[in-house]
């Protein structure tokens, strides 16, 4: 019997070794993988994400468990179908134009993963076209735009109007965040929602496409 809490709590305490060799046992044991991706990694993610919203986990930890996440989803991946390793929803992040940081951007990117979405890491100063273009290109369902400037959270409107205008708006959500930016902005600005951390970021973005 495969001892999904085991897999969870490898996962928080960030043991990686121990997590892989959990999920190559699962499948010694014929497990199916996509159970191994729900009950096992996905919901010890949403566990971190808790802690991390909470307080008890911190970034660099955030990050072990990621990464160790990632490594059992490299080994899941060819034995999962399309549906299954996409859950059907297309994200796409980027830091607005005018801005370079992407700390934040690219926890908030592993996390959206780590919950089992398919997430296009656009990288940073994205302009507002490219995000339309890309929303096009990859069919996406929920856009985040990352900002730690106060001069580039005006950017973040621009990307919007640019969504508007190009008739793509009632296809996709939009979500902001970055440390000047408020669920006050966001609804300023016309976004569907803001998140203050990655962990509750994934979780919104969760409840965008249920």
């Amino acid at each position: 019997m495969t001892d999904f809490n085991a897999m969870q709590n490898a996962l928080v305490n960030c043991d990686k070794d121990k997590l892989v060799g959990l999920v190559n046992d699962a499948l010694t044991d014929n497990i199916p993988a996509v159970d191994i991706l729900n009950q096992g990694l996905i919901a010890g993610m949403d566990i971190v994400g808790d802690k991390m919203e909470n307080g008890d986990m911190f970034i660099p930890e955030v990050l072990m468990a990621a990464q160790a996440m990632g490594e059992c989803v490299t080994i899941l991946k060819p034995l999962l179908g399309d549906d299954e390793a996409a859950q059907g929803s297309n994200v796409i992040i980027g830091t607005v134009k005018g801005d370079l940081h992407d700390i934040g951007k690219n926890l908030v990117s592993m996390m959206m993963e780590s919950a089992g979405m398919t997430v296009h890491n656009l990288g940073v100063d994205i302009k507002p076209e490219d995000f339309v273009a890309q929303i096009k290109e990859k069919n996406a369902q929920i856009v985040c735009l990352s900002a730690l400037l106060t001069t580039t959270m005006p950017m973040m409107k621009q990307t919007i109007d640019a969504i508007v205008e190009a008739g793509l708006r009632d296809q996709v959500k939009v979500m902001v965040g970055g440390a000047p930016v408020t669920q006050a902005f966001a609804d300023e600005i016309g976004a569907d929602g803001f998140a203050p951390d990655a962990g509750s970021a994934a979780r919104f973005a969760k409840t965008l496409v249920a």
